[in-house]
């Protein structure tokens, strides 16, 4: 290959390599840049500090025995439509929404401390929420599938990924908490630990294509190499025949590469657990699906924001069990009261630390479920009900358009599944806007947000949030 065809073939595989990195390195770019515009801003200080905490509620929440009309023809459709089903008016928790205009809603029963939060103006309910590629503006374009649908709807696994990546027309390893990750976790003067911290393992939501998520015991908070804090002799000893492993100076690069990850995780293992120490709120209680736990968790992480050096974090936490094809009235009244008690609690800790304004707590679910009886429960649906909690709240609101329980609605595709108002996108869009994304990058996170909001209007997309 001479001079010419070798130049020729390098400037070729350039372009090839270009073309094919344009998603990857925009990310890159975005990161580094977005990073220094948000650390330098004027409102950047060192308690400029911001969380968002994701509640998965997976299974699929029946929502709208969450939050119900409680007066009048909408409470007579939402009776006719759930019948046995539906909860007596008498026992609903009555709230009033600024926005209701002058219609009457109410909370399940097993909701006291989140009926209190609303009417206290720190929490506000978003209505008939889904998944969506476009606006769904007739149930016969659905019906014909004359729109783009999100992949596998009414699936648990599709529809989950959908609520955790923001990509209905694709399916995508990448979550948009992750994407967000890597643009702005150079904020973060602390790079040992993510600024992704997860609750529950694993998870779509907070991974990146260069960030993963923290993973932390809800009781344990970070666990290092079992037995590297026991003084039982095998262990000393087993830490020490580690140690020299990791000490030895390898050539071969992928056990450089293992041994430094290693490292890695046990410095940050010893920080974490140093930080956190002595960080504790009594307010917390126990439950069998460790919800609380991973709260109180959450919250003792948060206090230790100025010792890890952290300026913006986001924190998973999955509630499992709500897929109640069988036992709604009884399993949901234990699970809602859990939920009631567990961010209460989170709440609280965060007010008694002074950082209320500064970390906003937002559900989301599978999908909602059908408004009709199977005869002890309800199937997979579309759209449903969602809240979102924290001092930076418009509050004491419900946003989008509560729909109509009756059935045969304009928005019913059949047994009482509900098409959406408002898109997931919508919703996460306005979270990301709070956080510090800028409106000229919500397209990245977000490829679908142009056809649900103007990314230019200078208006939030919804409104729950106050930014």
């Amino acid at each position: 290959m001479d001079n010419h065809t070798r130049r020729k073939f390098i400037k070729q595989m350039g372009c090839s390599a270009l073309g094919g990195s344009t998603l990857f390195s925009t990310l890159i770019n975005l990161k580094a840049a977005n990073a220094a515009a948000m650390a330098n801003s004027t409102v950047a200080a060192m308690d400029d500090y911001k969380a968002l905490v994701c509640i998965s509620l997976q299974g699929g929440n029946d929502s709208f025995n969450m939050l119900v009309p409680k007066s009048g023809a909408a409470y007579d459709n939402y009776k006719t439509t759930r019948s046995n089903l539906a909860l007596a008016a008498n026992d609903l928790l009555g709230i009033n929404p600024l926005n209701g205009g002058g219609q009457q809603f109410g909370l399940h029963p097993s909701m006291p401390r989140l009926q209190s939060l609303f009417n206290q103006g720190k929490l506000s309910f978003v209505s008939n929420v889904g998944s969506l590629v476009e606006p769904a503006l007739d149930k016969q374009d659905v019906w014909n599938e004359r729109i783009r649908l999100p992949l596998g709807l009414y699936s648990h696994a599709d529809q989950l990924m959908h609520w955790q990546t923001a990509t209905p027309h694709v399916r995508s390893a990448a979550g948009w908490g992750g994407k967000i990750a890597d643009m702005i976790n150079d904020m973060n003067a602390n790079q040992n630990i993510s600024m992704n911290i997860s609750l529950s393992g694993t998870n779509t939501f907070q991974t990146g294509n260069q960030t993963i998520e923290y993973t932390l015991d809800p009781t344990e908070g970070s666990i290092g190499i079992n037995g590297d804090n026991n003084d039982w002799l095998f262990n000393q000893i087993r830490k020490k025949a580690i140690d020299n492993m990791l000490e030895y100076n390898y050539q071969d690069v992928f056990k450089k590469t293992y041994t430094k990850t290693i490292k890695n995780a046990r410095e940050a293992d010893v920080e974490f657990s140093q930080a956190i120490e002595g960080n504790e709120f009594s307010n917390f209680g126990t439950d069998e699906y460790q919800f609380s736990e991973r709260l109180h968790m959450v919250a003792r992480t948060i206090e230790a924001r100025n010792t890890l050096n952290m300026s913006r974090q986001t924190f998973f936490v999955e509630f499992g069990g709500w897929d109640h094809h069988d036992e709604v009235l009884n399993s949901q009244a234990g699970m809602l009261s859990m939920m009631d008690n567990g961010l209460s609690a989170f709440q609280k800790a965060l007010e008694d630390q002074g950082i209320a304004d500064q970390v906003t707590t937002f559900v989301i679910s599978d999908f909602g479920r059908t408004l009709t009886s199977n005869g002890n429960g309800t199937d997979h649906g579309w759209g449903g009900n969602m809240f979102v909690m924290g001092g930076a709240v418009n509050g004491q609101r419900i946003f989008g358009e509560y729909p109509s329980l009756r059935l045969e609605s304009d928005l019913d595709l059949g047994s009482g599944r509900l098409m959406p108002t408002l898109s997931a996108d919508e919703y996460f869009a306005e979270l990301a806007l709070w956080f510090g994304v800028p409106p000229s990058d919500l397209k990245t996170i977000f490829p679908n947000i142009g056809n649900f909001y103007n990314v230019n209007s200078g208006t939030a997309p919804i409104g729950f949030l106050n930014f």
